[in-house]
Formats: C-alpha cells, structure tokens, sequence
C-alpha cells in the first residue's frame, strides 16, 4: 500500500481520521459506563439514607425535597413514622475542599441532633482531609458531631474563634474540616427550612 504523502493536507487528513476514531470510542465507553454508574451512585444513595436516617415507615426518596444554599443543591429525605416527622437524611456538598467538591448524607433526629453521616464523595488528600469519614465520629477530644445539634453547637473547627468553633478539625486538614462542617451546617439549615415550611404537610397530602 502506498504511504501518503507528508504534506499538510494529508496531515490534516490523518489527524481528522484519528480524532473521529478516538471521539466513537469515547462516545462508546460512555454509553457502556454510564448506566452502571448512574445504578452504582443509585444503591449508595439510598444505602446513606438507609444507615443514617431515623426509622420510618415511609418512602423518603420518594418525599424528598430540595433547596438551595450558597449555590449548592441540598436534598432532604424526610423519616415519618405514623405521619409525624421523626427526622431526616439530607445530602448536600461543599465546594471549598482542599480538592474540589465533597458531598455528604447526614442524618438528623427530628430535633435536628445528628444521628450519624456519610461522606459519599470527595478528593481530598489521602491521609489528611480524606480521614473525615471517620475523624468527625471518633470520640477523641472534641473531633464528633454524632450527637451534637448546630442549632447549640458550633460546628465549626476550634481555630475559628469568631464562631466559637467546637470542633476539632483533621489534623493538618483545616480547610477539608471547614468543608465538611460547612456541609452539615447547611444540611441543617435545609432540615429545618423543610422542618418550618409547609412541605412536610404537603408530603402528608400526597
């Protein structure tokens, strides 16, 4: 087979035969990944709000309810049990980690006491701020929020002395603690928006 030519229209050629054959194989891999990932992100999801919720006897995906604070979108997922509001799971994310984005499911009691948390998705540096999973729930010192209220307890790290910060951030890891924190307050403020509206008797008519 004759090779062609170097010259700049050939050049062009090729360059435009391999890029359509890179972008069909991209386009490929993403319809075959996009399904399973989207199940995967699915079963998480409803695995978070499963561990971290109160027990309910309703559907909390299906009354879930969504608000906006600082620009990021926070979900509720209100737990009812006998058609009285016994708590919630709320997802939301930060966008001020030290790598990006990180999003947490956190669960709260019907008074707003956090039950228990799920970080869901985050960059941070392994060995610092990507401890949070488990540093905010370890009962050494003043790391957990588990337990703890926002609308009584500042969670936000010690070294924030303007806010009277409870809470003792990841070693080396402030600006992944402040992300996170930052995170529960704002699921906290979307509890109890949804808490104070008139969602929850909205649901209560579906």
């Amino acid at each position: 087979m004759k090779r062609l030519a170097s010259t700049l229209p050939n050049m062009i050629l090729s360059l435009g035969i391999v890029t359509i054959v890179a972008g069909a194989l991209l386009g490929a891999m993403y319809s075959a990944t996009k399904e399973p990932i989207a199940r995967q992100q699915d079963e998480q999801r409803q695995a978070a709000i499963k561990a971290v919720a109160p027990p309910c006897d309703n559907n909390p995906e299906a009354d879930s309810w969504t608000t906006e604070i600082d620009g990021n979108t926070f979900t509720v997922y209100p737990a009812e049990m006998g058609g009285r509001l016994v708590g919630a799971a709320v997802k939301g994310s930060s966008m001020n980690g030290f790598s990006g984005e990180i999003t947490v499911m956190c669960g709260f009691d019907a008074d707003g006491t956090v039950r228990d948390y799920r970080v869901l998705s985050q960059a941070e540096t392994p060995g610092l701020g990507a401890r949070m999973e488990a540093w905010f729930r370890d009962p050494a010192g003043a790391r957990s929020v588990i337990g703890r209220n926002p609308a009584s307890y500042s969670f936000y790290v010690t070294k924030d002395k303007e806010q009277h910060g409870a809470v003792d951030g990841i070693t080396a890891a402030t600006i992944s603690s402040r992300a996170f924190l930052e995170t529960l307050r704002h699921a906290f403020e979307a509890y109890e928006t949804y808490r104070n509206s008139g969602a929850t008797a909205q649901n209560e008519k579906k």
